[in-house]
């Protein structure tokens, strides 16, 4: 804490531990908790709070204003998990006057040049690869990993365990526990390399896909398939999770992928 060549405001509460490299500038009212490392060059502006042992490497940016002509100044915040690594210039805005805050959990790992908008809601275990976007209102379940040049449009929602391939434009909601690729973005499976690495039984995996091909492969419409898992397959955490996920569904599933061919 006695590097002289950083900027740290005399209103910044640092704990133990915490390694600032040079050239960072850490502005008033942050809060940065014990063992965190934060690079050269990284700018942390008011109103971040950045939990322990967290990683944040050289060039990024943590709660600037949000590039949102609505935002009128209001006292926000960028809520950042213990245990997160944020990788080379990824910028991560503060929330509006909507949720007030965007949150990152814990163990999450947002790679180089990654932009979170503002009131983002993000859960722990993540894994965004490189240039992945997130645009604002974007709320993403736990165990969620977005492959490199993902991006994902305003109030889209990401169910927990999904796997989103590279490249994807994610424009409609992706229901838990499934693989989405192609363009536009479609069902391909469930994400039953992740569910087994995350300890996951093989009938719970077989109960999940059971599910999605009600859904996805029986060309019933989602009204349908919804009454008929609800009717026909016994009631499980999961299965009631998938289904209150397509309840809640604001902007509509995902469709599931019919060839041309």
């Amino acid at each position: 804490m006695n590097q002289p060549l950083a900027y740290i405001h005399p209103g910044a509460k640092i704990a133990k531990n915490v390694v600032v490299e040079p050239f960072t500038t850490i502005h008033n009212n942050v809060i940065i908790g014990d063992g965190t490392w934060i690079g050269s060059n990284v700018t942390i502006m008011e109103g971040a709070r950045i939990g322990k042992n967290c990683n944040i490497f050289p060039g990024a940016v943590i709660s600037a204003s949000p590039q949102d002509l609505k935002y009128d100044g209001e006292d926000t915040t960028v809520v950042i998990g213990d245990n997160t690594t944020i990788r080379e210039c990824a910028t991560i805005h503060k929330g509006t006057s909507d949720r007030m805050k965007t949150v990152i959990g814990k163990n999450c790992l947002i790679m180089a040049y990654c932009h979170i908008a503002h009131d983002c809601l993000v859960g722990d275990n993540c894994i965004f690869s490189n240039n992945s976007t997130l645009a604002g209102h974007v709320t993403i379940g736990d165990n969620v990993i977005l492959a490199g040049l993902v991006a994902v449009h305003q109030f889209v929602s990401v169910g927990q365990h999904a796997f989103v391939t590279g490249g994807s434009l994610v424009r409609k909601d992706v229901p838990p526990y499934v693989k989405a690729a192609r363009e536009p973005l479609s069902y391909v499976g469930i994400n039953s390399v992740g569910l087994r690495r995350r300890g996951f039984v093989s009938d719970k995996i077989r109960e999940i896909q059971n599910i999605y091909r009600i859904l996805y492969q029986k060309n019933y419409n989602n009204t349908q398939a919804v009454q008929i898992i609800e009717a026909e397959m016994e009631a499980t955490p999961e299965r009631d999770e998938i289904l209150q996920f397509i309840r809640d569904s604001q902007r509509g599933i995902m469709k599931g992928y019919f060839s041309n061919n």
